[in-house]
């Protein structure tokens, strides 16, 4: 789906209750060259950075970790984290958590790792 200009606010709940699979970003809204995915993530993400690009974590509903080489971040509902870029990182969630990630366009969800979590890219809901 393209980017639809409209009046209507977004509510992110409503959009989270569209999808139900994990790992898979859906984009909600674009500010400049930024977009705004809403994600589900259940279990471990594998390992990767993204070498030109920060990425920014707000969980919205659960708790997640982001481990890091040298230190682990613990997320809970309503707290962010930007992962600068260029930095492994390793998103787990031991329960569904609901995650807004805000990056450029074009970030690809696996950065620089072949995996089978890569998920298509620009998909919108």
């Amino acid at each position: 789906m393209t980017k639809v200009i409209t009046n209507k606010s977004i509510n992110l709940m409503e959009k989270l209750s569209l999808f139900s699979e994990h790992w898979s970003p859906k984009v909600i809204a674009e500010m400049n060259d930024y977009q705004f995915k809403l994600v589900k993530l259940k279990g471990e993400f594998t390992w990767h950075k993204h070498e030109h690009t920060d990425e920014t974590f707000l969980v919205l509903k659960g708790e997640m970790t982001i481990l890091l080489r040298d230190k682990t971040i613990k997320l809970c509902e309503n707290e962010l984290y930007v992962v600068p870029k260029g930095v492994e990182h390793k998103p787990v969630a031991e329960q569904e958590c609901q995650v807004l990630i805000i990056e450029p366009k074009g970030v690809i969800n696996t950065g620089d790792a072949d995996s089978e979590l890569t998920a298509d890219n620009d998909v919108w809901i």
